[in-house]
């Protein structure tokens, strides 16, 4: 016959599990911290002029912890990359698109697309330096594409969604409609000192960035809607 546990014996045991549990949270919060101080240096020096001793102490931890969770500097640079990509393609299957009307479905892309560039700055400069780079490192990913081609099957059952209904265009390519909608935000924001400089008005502005946002609204559905 079991014999039951006393209470004392109960928090004891308790106390063990939350033993085990701290140093797994602390290593979290750890690589955590150095995912975010790293994601700000790299965003701001690139890959060649970030220095990792920076994002250590940035992120209170020291050079041999980071080497530890992430072997290299160049392993580091391509986790803040995915971890960016995670990032944004969580925030975008929150949004539920394929349960929303198909045309409402795709403003609120286009809303999110923008707004998210407005507030992650620092992804532009992440994408610019990969882009110039060739995408050296984002080829090494396994990660990548599997969180591409989910984001593209969503839109593909939106635009398929609007068709039956008569609302949106026949034939319209998901993949194509999603670039379009990222280079009208990510143009915008990558190009904005030049631009703001070249047509002397600054784009930046709040006035400035409400008026890009519904033209990209505009522009999107437009092109979307069925006629």
């Amino acid at each position: 016959m079991a014999v039951a546990a006393t209470p004392k014996a109960k928090r004891a045991g308790a106390a063990k599990s939350k033993a085990r549990l701290e140093p797994v949270r602390d290593a979290e919060r750890t690589q955590q911290a150095i995912l975010a101080a790293a994601e700000a240096e790299f965003a701001s020096k690139g890959l060649a002029g970030a220095r990792v001793d920076v994002i250590a102490e940035q992120a209170g931890a020291n050079k041999r912890m980071m080497y530890y969770y992430f072997g290299s500097k160049d392993d580091l640079y391509l986790a803040v990359l995915e971890r960016a990509y995670g990032a944004m393609r969580e925030k975008e299957r929150d949004l539920n698109l394929a349960d929303l009307d198909p045309l409402e479905a795709i403003k609120t892309l286009v809303h999110f697309k923008f707004d998210y560039y407005v507030e992650h700055q620092s992804i532009i400069s992440l994408l610019a330096g990969e882009n110039l780079s060739g995408a050296t490192f984002l080829k090494r990913s396994r990660k990548l594409r599997d969180m591409q081609t989910s984001l593209v099957g969503v839109i593909q059952r939106v635009l398929a969604a609007g068709e039956a209904k008569g609302v949106i265009r026949k034939g319209l390519d998901p993949l194509h409609l999603y670039l379009s909608i990222s280079a009208l935000g990510y143009f915008y924001f990558s190009n904005a000192a030049t631009l703001s400089v070249a047509f002397g008005r600054q784009l930046l502005s709040a006035p400035e960035r409400n008026e890009r946002r519904q033209h990209c609204v505009d522009v999107i559905m437009s092109y979307v809607t069925a006629r």
